[in-house]
């Protein structure tokens, strides 16, 4: 009997290790987000809408799941990046959210609120160790 060939791909699509599974959105600082989202459009042809723009993609180990990355320019000085002082906000795509803030709160991990449910996934946000705020997103 052959072993299937893609054995890992096969495992990974059960995990549910609480971890992050990829970059759900680009979050940045700008002077003017209307004209930076216009730029972009314009000269690398983004669609773009009031927030930013939304790319998609399939994952490679469930082709039948579509995920999405959120690019949004935020007007400087904007407090949804406090308490960091950087000008930029990663938020991660994960998988078992409340697995994963119980990790994180073993390791002493500065945890900004608490865990919110939308109907579009579960967020929660923490400090990194240079200072960054992170926003975690379990999708639905």
């Amino acid at each position: 009997m052959e072993e299937p060939k893609n054995i890992e791909n096969a495992v990974s699509s059960n995990d549910t290790t609480p971890k992050v599974t990829g970059i759900g959105g680009i979050f940045f600082f700008s002077d003017n987000p209307k004209d930076t989202r216009e730029w972009y459009a314009k000269n690398l042809g983004l669609e773009v809408n009031e927030w930013g723009s939304t790319f998609e993609s399939r994952n490679v180990n469930r082709p039948d799941e579509i995920n999405q990355l959120q690019w949004t320019p935020f007007k400087n000085g904007s407090g949804y990046f406090a308490p960091s002082k950087k000008e930029f906000m990663i938020n991660y795509r994960v998988q078992n959210i409340e697995g994963l803030v119980e990790k994180l709160r073993e390791n002493d991990v500065t945890i900004l609120d608490e865990i919110s449910t939308f109907e579009y996934g579960k967020f929660i946000h923490i400090m990194d160790s240079d200072g960054n705020k992170i926003e975690l997103w379990e999708p639905m």
